[in-house]
């Protein structure tokens, strides 16, 4: 049950998002031409084009991405990504928002912030708005190039694209746009990429250290503890578990270790830089099982 409530949460805060992120659309960008990153920039750009529903496009050109995610990032982020694009999608259709304003400058500022607070939120729930990030993943787990750089490498050609075929004040506002989206994204979930660490002591390590492999593929350090003190007593001889994880997996990280053992002690801490290792969240099961191959006999 606590699971069933987590993932209630994790739906009801993507739902949030999606709706920050149609009224940043809706209300601020599309009525006034401007354009997205990503998977929307070229449903956007498309719709302008081509006079086609842009929340027909915006599925379509989602689709590639789609492909790509399948086996790329793991099922649970795919299935919510794929949730929260089509309850956009729908927003986007069925939502009419007057303009709220014909100055630039502010249809620029107040849609970011309003788009990014939402892609933001999403990512933060497991999940994603706009199939560029999983493309930059995936170009991050083949080439080791960060999705960062990749996102905005594939933006700065759209918004390329945009000034030629459209016009450049609209390609030089729509980057201010993703501009600003980028920081409220930070601010919102602190990157994209961001990790935290996670000390685990617990009397049923090795189930969790098992769980942590097979759910989200994640590598660890394990220490041997001689003597511990807590809530359950005097503990001798446990496994503590050391891991560095990526911010959009904590909550399932947290979630495996409170089904296994809700008295286990959880220490969470910043990372400031990480090197090396196994950091991914998008391993495939083949991969999982090469970490500790001991764990799956």
């Amino acid at each position: 049950m606590p699971h069933l409530k987590e993932t209630s949460i994790e739906i009801f805060q993507i739902l949030i998002a999606i709706i920050l992120s149609s009224i940043g659309l809706k209300a601020f960008l599309l009525p006034n031409g401007f354009l997205d990153g990503g998977a929307t920039g070229i449903a956007i750009l498309l719709s302008e084009l081509l006079h086609l529903e842009l929340s027909v496009l915006f599925i379509i050109s989602s689709i590639p991405f789609f492909i790509i995610g399948w086996f790329t990032v793991s099922r649970q982020i795919f299935y919510k990504s794929i949730f929260a694009i089509m309850g956009l999608a729908l927003i986007m259709y069925f939502e009419n928002f007057e303009s709220l304003t014909e100055d630039k400058l502010i249809i620029a500022v107040f849609g970011g912030i309003f788009l990014g607070a939402g892609i933001g939120l999403a990512i933060k729930n497991g999940a994603v708005l706009d199939g560029s990030e999983i493309f930059g993943i995936f170009i991050n787990s083949r080439f080791g190039i960060s999705i960062g750089t990749t996102i905005l490498v594939f933006n700065l050609i759209l918004f390329g694209i945009t000034a030629i075929v459209l016009s450049v004040d609209i390609a030089l506002y729509s980057i201010l746009t993703y501009i600003v989206t980028g920081k409220v994204i930070d601010f919102t979930i602190q990157g994209f990429e961001d990790y935290v660490g996670l000390m685990i002591v617990s009397r049923r390590s090795i189930e969790i250290q098992k769980e942590l492999i097979e759910k989200i593929g994640q590598g660890m350090t394990i220490y041997k503890g001689s003597r511990g003190y807590g809530n359950q007593g005097q503990i001798d001889d446990v496994e503590i578990i050391h891991t560095v994880i990526n911010r959009i997996d904590t909550k399932r990280a947290h979630g495996i270790v409170d089904d296994l053992d809700q008295d286990a002690f959880v220490v969470e801490f910043d990372v400031n830089h990480v090197k090396g290792g196994v950091l991914r969240s998008y391993l495939s099961r083949n991969e999982r099982r090469q970490l500790s191959p001991l764990l799956f006999q």
